[in-house]
């Protein structure tokens, strides 16, 4: 599922829409493969995008180009059914009256022989839908139904894979169990995903590029580490607001259940997850959770102390509350910390500090 070789790789997409009391207008060069976050609160334009992106809305302004090919332009509008796409909804819309492999099959026999390059046995494996397959779908839970739902859309080997607020609909249990599988289906595409969502934690756990959208209009797009540590980010989240860092196990200690993870600007203690020596992980820090000292401390229960830089200082949400941008050698942090902090410690861009960063508030 990759690029032709000598294709243009990433997405042109430029729409205009306008509604009552609402216009889409948005220019965006995002990349051709890897998860894309389309970020934003609820009516800011994420799923209007979408359905311009799958032809689902003709906009009167717009052009769409995927990986070299052109889906619309001013002299052409390819119809949904002709566009190399899978779209998966927030619910899952499978038939009823299908079990699971017939739900599955019904994908894969929209596509051509020759033009197949998935195969079901690797879907059902990856997704593990194996115990599910003589199942009908009103007996699966809602995880369930949407692990067989992006599977379906897999199978019609897609270039471009739609996924609009496919977790909305999960409580917070069934949520956590589905994530993984997402995570695992991101690392193994090779096709770029479109991720539609209003949730900090599965932008964290699953973007590699994020488009923080408002009233229409994308106010922010780059990669995920760096936009998530702006600090002039127009949506302001609040308790939220942290960083996404990628990293590699490189120790674990079995007796505190504890491994060192190294990124480009150190390393770090967290919980330990499992993973294998060498693993790649991404690990989510909290604005909140991030305390800033002049000199390496002692003696406290926080076990990650690292040399750091301040490089900007902004107001935050609370007049008593200040927020900063640090830099960790390669690598951006942000802090929240009191106004009257900031001044007792004589912070100001360029100063170098420490930052002490909870194990327990890593999230891997």
């Amino acid at each position: 599922m990759s690029v032709a070789p000598g294709k243009p790789s990433g997405i042109q997409a430029r729409f205009e829409q306008r509604y009552e009391g609402f216009t889409l207008d948005v220019d965006l060069n995002l990349p051709g493969k890897g998860v894309t976050a389309l970020f934003g609160p609820s009516g800011c334009g994420k799923t209007t995008l979408l359905r311009c992106i799958a032809g689902l809305t003709h906009a009167h302004l717009g052009r769409l180009t995927v990986n070299g090919a052109v889906w619309q332009s001013e002299a052409l509008f390819m119809p949904t059914h002709q566009r190399a796409l899978g779209y998966v909804f927030q619910d899952a819309h499978l038939f009823a009256h299908l079990n699971v492999r017939r739900n599955l099959l019904y994908g894969q026999a929209r596509v051509p022989m020759p033009e197949r390059r998935v195969e079901l046995d690797a879907m059902v494996e990856r997704l593990g839908l194996g115990r599910l397959l003589e199942r009908m779908p009103l007996g699966l839970s809602g995880g369930e139904r949407q692990r067989v739902a992006i599977a379906r859309a897999l199978l019609t080997s897609p270039r471009l894979l739609l996924m609009d607020e496919p977790l909305a609909a999960l409580d917070l249990a069934r949520k956590n169990e589905f994530l993984p599988y997402l995570e695992r289906l991101r690392d193994a595409l090779d096709i770029p995903v479109l991720y539609v969502s209003h949730a900090p934690d599965e932008v964290a756990r699953l973007a590699d590029h994020i488009v923080v959208m408002q009233e229409g209009r994308a106010v922010a797009a780059g990669p995920l580490t760096e936009t998530l540590a702006r600090l002039d980010l127009p949506i302001h989240l609040g308790e939220d607001a942290g960083v996404v860092l990628h990293a590699v196990v490189a120790e674990r200690d079995s007796t505190w259940h504890l491994a060192r993870v190294e990124f480009a600007g150190g390393s770090l203690w967290v919980r330990d997850g499992g993973q294998p020596l060498g693993h790649a992980v991404r690990l989510r820090i909290l604005a909140r959770d991030v305390s800033i000292a002049l000199a390496p401390v002692t003696g406290v229960s926080i076990q990650n102390c690292l040399p750091a830089v301040v490089e900007q200082m902004a107001g935050d949400y609370h007049p008593a509350l200040s927020l900063l941008r640090l830099r960790m050698g390669n690598t951006p942090l942000l802090a929240r910390l009191t106004q009257r902090s900031a001044a007792a410690l004589e912070l100001e861009p360029g100063k170098p500090v420490w930052v002490q960063i909870k194990a327990v508030a890593l999230i891997g």
